[in-house]
């Protein structure tokens, strides 16, 4: 296309995420001219910054761990060392074959086209493309879907900008591990790069203002977690604010933080930022589209995801509510059963299962305890030490804990948090359940084969009574 020329489409998808991805090519199936406008590079934060390159790293984290306790199992291997550089080689190819699948993929579908380019909003229905080549393009659309995610939070913290901090994007670019990894922030992605580059060979220091580890967590499950890290070597700081940032001599990163109001100082050689994410909406111009946001900069919308303007819809995280890949997924299929399937399905009530891939993992789904007390429910509480499952004791794995939020009148299933080995594998099983609406008492009773992890839930269930 030259520069300074209109094109009409269908549909214009911003953004290959996981929901554009599947999104475009149904709309080019069923006839649609398409086109699909990424920035960088398609497949969005799971395959470029988020589950592919991370999880495909804490893999290697989790072998140097294993191969490190051999000697627990009778096993002898030697000196254990990380090579960085392979351990990101492997990563990038990984990454690197999810993006070219999806681009030939792209490539021999119909009625598809993929530009690479800026996008931003020069009317209700129009787009100004900034191609790569350094030309514009303006195409306008009958309908618009914005799947263009978000980044990770810049704090307004004092001298951050005079230290070469790290996000959890930049942090998988390292080619040499850490010697000291200061970690701002308490969430998810703190935790997994924590644990993963103390089993990388670092001294981790994780520094969280809050009172607790994962904030929407139950403070048991919460507490669990922090001892199985700590118990790894990992140094955790809590009810801990930084209030500036500065260059220490040798080339350190200094902090100044303060706890129950005493000041101190930490160094570290490395410091990593994960304390939110930040939609990349700003760019876009929405507001000559008319699409509103919120004070933070997400984009609204309503059950069916359309946004204040009709014909236009935001999928994803830049829409706000739970940032996961899966719920990403599940937004493609709303708007897909809706436009294209003709049925009325919306995001209202759906369940939102997550997994934090620490080791051992955080399986969730449903209400926490703390939720379902706040919604004033009448509940009985279930719940177990890992180490009381069999399988768990035979891999050593025995860290964590089991347990279930049960509604006391009817014996369903309210939510669950399975801390241990595979526990996201288990918390499927009882998002299964319920979804099929099962009393916890069919599992209580239920023959699950032995030894398996799922057997725990048995004990687990007994407790109950």
């Amino acid at each position: 296309m030259n520069s300074n020329t209109v094109a009409h489409f269908d549909a214009v998808v911003i953004g290959v995420g996981q929901a554009g991805n599947p999104l475009a090519t149904a709309l080019a199936e069923k006839g649609w001219k398409t086109a699909v406008i990424e920035r960088n590079h398609v497949g969005g934060t799971c395959v470029n910054d988020g589950c592919t390159p991370t999880k495909t790293l804490i893999a290697s984290a989790q072998m140097a761990y294993q191969a490190r306790r051999s000697a627990e199992f009778g096993i002898e291997t030697g000196d254990v060392r990380v090579d960085l550089k392979k351990v990101m080689a492997r990563k990038n190819r990984m990454v690197e074959t999810s993006r070219k699948n999806i681009e030939t993929h792209f490539a021999e579908t119909e009625n598809l086209t993929l530009l690479f380019g800026e996008a931003r909003f020069s009317g209700k229905k129009q787009i100004e493309l900034s191609r790569l080549d350094g030309t514009r393009q303006t195409l306008t659309a009958d309908t618009i879907f914005i799947n263009a995610g978000c980044s990770p939070t810049k704090p307004d913290l004092a001298g951050l900008d005079t230290v070469p901090w790290l996000t959890s994007t930049s942090i998988m670019e390292l080619e040499e591990v850490p010697e000291h990894l200061l970690i701002l922030g308490g969430g998810y992605i703190s935790l997994e790069f924590g644990q993963m580059f103390r089993r990388f060979g670092s001294e981790v220091t994780i520094i969280e203002q809050g009172r607790q580890l994962l904030s929407r967590e139950d403070a048991d499950v919460s507490d669990e977690m922090a001892k199985i890290l700590e118990k790894e070597g990992i140094t955790i700081l809590l009810d801990t604010e930084v209030h500036q940032v500065s260059r220490a001599e040798n080339s350190l990163i200094e902090l100044q933080v303060s706890t129950n109001k005493l000041a101190s100082r930490l160094r570290g050689t490395h410091l990593l930022v994960a304390v939110g994410r930040t939609p990349n909406t700003e760019a876009l111009h929405l507001e000559v589209a008319g699409i509103e946001t919120d004070e933070k900069g997400f984009i609204q919308v309503n059950d069916r995801l359309e946004t204040s303007q009709p014909g236009v819809y935001a999928l994803g995280d830049i829409k706000g509510g739970p940032e996961f890949t899966h719920i990403s997924y599940d937004d493609y299929r709303i708007v897909n059963q809706n436009l294209l399937e003709k049925g009325n399905t919306s995001k209202a009530d759906r369940p939102v299962p997550y997994t934090v891939f620490t080791d051992p993992q955080l399986g969730r789904i449903g209400l926490s305890e703390k939720e379902a007390r706040r919604q004033g429910k009448t509940i009985k509480i279930a719940n177990i030490p890992m180490s009381l499952v069999a399988r768990a004791q035979q891999m050593s794995q025995c860290e964590g804990l089991m347990k279930v939020v049960i509604d006391a009148p009817t014996s369903q299933i309210l939510g669950a948090a399975i801390l241990g080995s595979e526990g996201g594998e288990i918390m499927t099983i009882l998002q299964v359940a319920m979804m099929g609406h099962l009393p916890y008492q069919q599992l209580r009773d239920a023959i699950f084969a032995h030894p398996t992890l799922a057997e725990g839930l048995n004990t687990l269930f007994t407790r109950m009574d």
